[in-house]
């Protein structure tokens, strides 16, 4: 099978990020003159290598917009006393508990205990706020003027944090979607019809070239560990397919990921919430 009806298309998140973080640097300014000043605590019980690169980027993010963010290192029994100070700090706009967990049974009941105005990773039940790496995904699409409706669209993976709640969203914007999860017996037949493929599990390299029809569009949003590496779901040989419109290797969800969070953060300094 050959696919050369176009050169491929990458969607750069990082590209994207700079002009949001512009915007948001402006909005930031305009609260602080306003003597509103953005706070967001990060709550990090677990010292991992992977978890304090995250951590730094929400740090720099942070900086470099002007809201100031305050990381906090407690044991996992402090947790809830600490989110009871926190949620009652009238300075701090924002929380989040940056997982995992050292007890990952746990991680319900500990993120259920962030007041939803200041859930702003959007983890609990009730936040106000859509979560981060969702919107991530739909700001990307947009900024590359891919207009979901009318195409077959397919969401790899149902986890709590992208799948199920991009699930949702589709859903309630009438788009046609279809979810693969453990259970799919044959994910090839779903990949092979699909028109956008959002790609979200904890398997590494498990979406291949030979999966994906002519000029479809790949948004990799899956995180997988393999040999003390971070990798994402989709294959490198379908990196060599130049029909496609897909994300790069590096710079694609990621970095938008950030900047909605800290959309988040913004409006929750502003008294402004996503959902009613």
């Amino acid at each position: 099978m050959g696919y050369n009806s176009k050169d491929m298309k990458l969607l750069n998140g990082s590209e994207l990020a700079s002009y949001i973080k512009q915007r948001h640097a402006s909005q930031v300014r305009a609260l602080r003159h306003a003597r509103a000043y953005p706070k967001l605590a990060i709550v990090q019980v677990k010292d991992d290598p992977v978890i304090n690169t995250y951590v730094n980027l929400k740090q720099r993010y942070g900086k470099d917009v002007l809201i100031d963010v305050d990381v906090h290192k407690p044991t996992q029994a402090e947790v809830p006393e600490l989110l009871k100070s926190l949620n009652q700090d009238k300075n701090v706009h924002g929380i989040i508990v940056q997982l995992p967990l050292n007890n990952p049974a746990e991680t319900d009941k500990i993120v259920n205990l962030v007041v939803p105005k200041k859930d702003v990773d959007a983890l609990g039940e009730e936040s106000k706020f859509e979560p981060a790496t969702p919107m991530a995904i739909l700001w990307l699409l947009s900024g590359y003027n891919i207009d979901l409706r009318g195409k077959k669209v397919l969401l790899i993976g149902r986890g709590k944090l992208v799948g199920a709640p991009l699930e949702k969203i589709l859903e309630n914007s009438g788009v046609d979607v279809s979810v693969a999860d453990k259970k799919t017996a044959d994910l090839s037949s779903l990949t092979e019809n699909a028109d956008v493929i959002i790609a979200a599990a904890n398997q590494p390299g498990i979406l291949t070239a030979d999966m994906i029809k002519q000029d479809a569009v790949v948004v990799d949003a899956g995180v997988a560990s393999e040999d003390g590496k971070t990798l994402g779901n989709v294959s490198p040989d379908v990196y060599q397919r130049e029909d496609l419109t897909i994300t790069p290797a590096k710079g694609g969800v990621g970095p938008l990921t950030v900047c909605a969070l800290f959309e988040n953060v913004i409006r929750a300094a502003g008294g402004l919430y996503e959902k009613s």
